[in-house]
């Protein structure tokens, strides 16, 4: 069988520029199941290192993006208090690629249309290497924490909670 190519993505593109080495991680991709658990299993790595990227819309601030892992939900009121917003709520579907250019399912912190204040869940900082999106479905970018965090000016926040534990 044929290796299909991957796709230069913009996220790669931004990490080329920025001289910031990944490994791409294939999934394929099932319409029924966009989790990030999903893809965990997929690319043999544990849900914590898997990391899925929310886009809010805060009272205050405006655009917010906040990484966790893929096992876990964001805490939208710890999330809203480290954004400095008294709330905060989930970007609609429908406005993801007009803000971000990116889709449900391979929305990147890296390389969106604009630059947004991003937050990672804390546990981030314990990782030598985790994941986020390539930019498209089908693929994970695995990169040093470090640099990832520092590429796109991160802030460190407990914000994942269990699912279903939210308060």
């Amino acid at each position: 069988m044929a290796q299909k190519k991957i796709v230069k993505t913009n996220a790669m593109r931004m990490l080329d520029i920025a001289k910031i080495p990944y490994e791409i991680k294939e999934y394929e991709v099932d319409e029924n199941d966009l989790s990030g658990t999903h893809i965990a299993d997929q690319i043999g790595l544990p849900y914590g290192m898997v990391f899925k990227t929310i886009v809010t819309k805060g009272d205050k601030t405006g655009y917010c993006v906040f990484c966790l892992p893929c096992d876990k939900e964001i805490d939208f009121k710890a999330a809203a208090r480290a954004s400095g917003n008294k709330s905060i709520e989930p970007l609609h579907v429908k406005d993801l690629l007009g803000v971000t250019g990116y889709i449900r399912g391979g929305c990147s912190p890296v390389g969106m249309k604009k630059k947004f204040p991003t937050f990672f869940d804390s546990s981030a900082a314990s990782l030598e290497r985790l994941t986020v999106s390539a930019g498209m479905r089908g693929a994970q970018l695995l990169v040093c924490s470090d640099e990832i965090l520092k590429y796109t000016q991160a802030v460190l926040c407990d914000i994942a909670v269990e699912p279903s534990k939210q308060n």
